[in-house]
């Protein structure tokens, strides 16, 4: 069975993780973008994060369970030192902003509106503009990012969506794609088709 190529350029990936902290300092869009490359949510279910499931007595949980809203399947999530970390710096920016004086809970919300979170579309132009801003082009941010996972994340099964965590995990090639779906991946925007990547079990 063959596997994924490592990562080619792994300078690229740092500075496009980067890009919201060092080049164009934006917390909020540093945090997605860290969230996304840890946990390997969906962009619909980090959007839909609320304030109250992330933060516990003003400190961030090192684990949330949340409801995917494709699958409507549970997960326990860990969130790791990076996340924490980022999530902490973000909250002293976030309980400064009007919307969540105004009550608004999500994570990361709308701007404008008040019960709502921020776009997918809005989302998706952040992630793009970061990609494009460090020179890596769309499809290529996507195979990097996969890549990612795969080799970072996968052997930590409390973030795998395996509905059998006993089963061994093989990563293959094949299994990098997956057609099943509208508006999941972390990459995805408003006619995006892609899922977020399935496993090989062996």
């Amino acid at each position: 069975m063959s596997t994924t190529e490592p990562i080619r350029d792994k300078q690229k990936l740092q500075n496009f993780k980067n890009y919201f902290q060092n080049e164009k300092p934006n917390m909020r869009n540093y945090t997605m973008i860290i969230i996304g490359l840890n946990t390997a949510l969906r962009i619909s279910d980090i959007l839909n994060l609320t304030y109250d499931e992330i933060f516990q007595n003003n400190k961030v949980q090192e684990h949330i369970t949340i409801k995917e809203r494709k699958t409507g399947k549970e997960n326990r999530i860990l969130l790791n030192h990076e996340v924490r970390l980022a999530l902490t710096k973000y909250r002293q920016e976030l309980i400064k902003t009007e919307m969540y004086q105004k009550g608004n809970p999500y994570l990361f919300p709308s701007p404008k509106k008040p019960d709502c979170a921020l776009s997918r579309s809005q989302a998706y132009r952040i992630i793009t503009d970061a990609a494009d801003a460090v020179g890596i082009e769309g499809h290529k941010l996507l195979h990097l990012l996969l890549s990612y996972h795969f080799q970072i994340l996968l052997p930590i099964k409390k973030i795998i969506d395996h509905s059998s965590p006993t089963v061994p995990i093989s990563v293959s090639a094949s299994a990098i794609t997956s057609f099943s779906g509208t508006n999941s991946c972390f990459l995805s925007n408003s006619s995006c088709n892609c899922t977020t990547f399935r496993l090989n079990s062996s």
